[in-house]
């Protein structure tokens, strides 16, 4: 996820090499931060050992690329601040990139149900009643009004919320997340039963561990694309990697510094909520408060759980607030260059897109209703996840093929990062992220074999119908474009 501020013109990039500001391990610790989170931990966790696989994927497949064709762009366009709607719109058109950011913004407004489901559950164990968080109107309630809560901080435009997102990062991720892992490595030391053994297959009376997944068909690998989300974001700070003393030295090493980090995270945290929690008991939008409460139970430390609970929940709330006007400042950008209609560009007196909080609002409202009328939260949780992957997959598709053209029509602009091996190692870097995306999000549209989605046929049309709508929409809205939209906000920015 990035937060695209956008640019139309495209200027050359400056060198910055005599005057590195970012050190190869600030720029590994940012993309850190922007990819890891608690809310991925239950998801790889139910998969047992076979979570090396999906991660593996997910890092070779999904995260190596997106960050070496991301820093190529980001390098190439370091002077704009417009990020994927620049990236695309240089080879593809106006319309292209419009759609690019259209994706990213409203993956990033269906996103937040999910991560605000994660904050409602951990708030139940707050209030020492975690059967809540299995309660879809109580889900739905707090979804609701926490999204509210936060959309009025973000109109302030006070700079208070930029404090409360660092501050609840640490507290309420990294806090939690190096507890978890700690918890897990104490569970196996004190000789107690690892939960994923529960789940290997035997054969011939013989137990053994299953490192690839068992595969009946597309609906097992249904969690790939939702784990390939969890890495997503990487894209986030690569257009930095100009601002590091040496790109072509430099970059690599903060990516291969970064992702070193993120899978030893990712993989820790997730084996010790699966040696703790037995996979069949797992909740996705509540595994660490699960395994945080089940460990510090056998450990006399129950007094921490409401304390650590409140704390994830502060830090989902953050990450939420981090990215609410994000985004959103990217469909302001198109609307100033007339690609939207002028009502969309009004600002308050703090100069904050208003409008496109409100109808951001209302969109999260409408989505966050499902969990009133799905029984089971995992399945609304998990639902929603997959429209959030199928968009932001066509994104990065898009991002790739975008990479690949401009190196063929423009292979002279200057570039302070190339991804190595000339046209034919990007081709490659680039194809190899390009079919991962494309096979994760085909799997995204089959019901996984893990939850009881009831009809998989509701389940496949709620999904492929957010996907045709939220796609669609940006493809409608450009085809009804009037030129007096240009004109109509240049006498609104005339009188701002």
């Amino acid at each position: 996820m990035s937060d695209p501020a956008q640019a139309s013109a495209e200027r050359p990039a400056k060198d910055t090499s005599a005057t590195g500001k970012i050190t190869v391990l600030g720029l590994a610790m940012m993309t850190v931060a922007a990819v890891v989170s608690l809310r991925g931990l239950p998801l790889m966790a139910v998969e047992g050992t076979t979570l090396l696989f999906y991660i593996s994927f997910a890092a070779f497949i999904f995260l190596i690329p997106a960050a070496l064709v991301a820093a190529e762009l980001g390098g190439m366009f370091a002077h704009s601040t417009g990020g994927i709607y620049d990236w695309v719109k240089a080879p593809f058109g106006a319309r292209a990139g419009f759609v690019a950011i259209w994706l990213q913004w409203i993956q990033n407004v269906v996103w937040y149900p999910t991560v605000l489901a994660f904050a409602a559950a951990s708030l139940a164990y707050v209030i020492g009643r975690p059967e809540l968080a299995d309660d879809g109107i109580y889900t739905g309630s707090v979804i609701i009004a926490a999204y509210w809560f936060a959309t009025l901080i973000a109109l302030t435009g006070t700079s208070a919320a930029a404090r409360f997102t660092s501050t609840g990062f640490l507290l309420g991720t990294v806090v939690p997340g190096l507890l978890i892992i700690a918890l897990g490595a104490a569970w196996i030391a004190d000789g107690q039963t690892m939960a994923f053994l529960d789940s290997t297959s035997v054969t011939g009376g013989d137990a053994h561990l299953r490192f690839f997944p068992h595969i009946t068909g597309l609906s097992s690998l249904a969690f790939l694309g939702g784990i390939v989300l969890l890495f997503a974001g990487v894209e986030v700070h690569a257009v930095h990697a100009n601002e590091l003393k040496n790109p072509a030295r430099d970059f690599p090493k903060a990516i291969l510094l970064s992702v070193v980090i993120i899978v030893a995270l990712f993989l820790l945290g997730s084996l010790a909520l699966a040696s703790i929690v037995p996979a069949n008991e797992i909740a996705l939008d509540q595994g660490p408060m699960q395994a945080l409460q089940i460990a510090l139970k056998e450990f006399g430390l129950s007094w921490l759980v409401p304390i650590l609970a409140l704390l994830i929940a502060l830090g989902a709330l953050a990450g939420v607030m981090s990215w609410i006007t994000g985004p959103s400042r990217g469909l302001l950008r198109t609307a100033r260059d007339g690609e939207l209609p002028p009502f969309l560009a009004r600002t308050n007196k703090n100069g904050v897109q208003i409008t496109i909080l409100l109808i951001q609002g209302g969109i999260v409202t409408v989505l966050a209703l499902l969990y009133f009328v799905l029984k089971n939260v995992s399945v609304a949780f998990f639902l929603l996840s997959a429209m959030t992957i199928t968009l932001y997959l066509v994104m990065y598709m898009m991002m790739y093929a975008a990479a690949v053209r401009l190196r063929l029509t423009r292979p002279d602009a200057e570039r302070s990062y190339k991804v190595p091996g000339g046209l034919g190692g990007l081709i490659a870097v680039a194809g190899i992220g390009f079919a991962g995306v494309a096979f994760a999000f085909i799997t995204s549209f089959f019901p996984p074999s893990q939850l009881p989605v009831g009809s998989p046929a509701t389940y496949v049309g709620v999904v492929t119908a957010g996907f045709v709508i939220f796609i669609g929409l940006p493809i409608l809205i450009h085809a009804l474009k009037r030129p007096s939209w240009v004109q109509n906000q240049a006498r609104t920015d005339e009188q701002t």
